[in-house]
């Protein structure tokens, strides 16, 4: 290709605008692992009961949620509410959510949609980027979203953070399976069932 003035000012442009995406993706990533990892060192009591909540933003009591509400509670720090998001996207595409033959429901419910894994599951599925199921550490990037099965009835969901294992060689995982948030090295240790990276505009 010629490079003449014309292409010169293209080339800068894309580059620029490479730059520009990339530095974003990066704090976005980092601003999002440090909000999951803060959220461990919050004293909360496993409890996934139902209760009537506000919209948007709205929350169950701080003191108490599930593996859910650490991606809710971390998304919102970096002002994304997923209570919105899912339930917008579940208004235009309700049936391509698992509500309906799960749990036998005919409509929305922002009370407790976003709060099932296997919704988040279903969104992240549409609205992410979506990466093959892998079990090469290297292939997970802080930020990431990974789900999984700790039985066939009972699927989980964590954050992938900057913090690796003590051999060097797996990230830890920001989440809740029954203890509260912490920071853990399962990554492996579950049947992995979704990998995903929302970096939404």
């Amino acid at each position: 290709m010629k490079m003449n003035n014309k292409n010169i000012l293209l080339l800068l442009s894309l580059s620029a605008s490479f730059f520009i995406q990339s530095s974003y993706a990066a704090s976005y990533s980092e601003r999002l692992v440090n909000a999951a990892i803060e959220r461990t060192f919050h004293k909360v009591r496993y409890d996934g009961s139902y209760h009537r909540i506000g919209f948007p933003y709205g929350d169950v009591p701080q003191n108490i949620g599930v593996c859910t509400d650490v991606i809710i509670r971390a998304y919102r720090k970096l002002g994304i509410d997923l209570q919105e998001r899912v339930n917008d996207d579940m208004k235009h595409r309700f049936f391509e959510y698992p509500s309906f033959r799960k749990w036998g429901m005919l409509h929305t419910d922002p009370n407790i949609d976003h709060r099932r894994v296997p919704n988040l599951r279903a969104f992240f599925a549409k609205n992410a980027i979506n990466f093959p199921i892998s079990y090469n550490a290297n292939d997970y990037r802080p930020g990431d979203i990974v789900t999984w099965d700790v039985t066939p009835s009972l699927p989980h969901i964590g954050i992938v953070t900057n913090i690796l294992s003590p051999d060097n060689k797996r990230p830890l995982i920001a989440h809740n399976i029954g203890k509260g948030p912490q920071l853990e090295d399962m990554l492996f240790k579950l049947k992995i069932t979704g990998h995903y990276r929302y970096l939404p505009s």
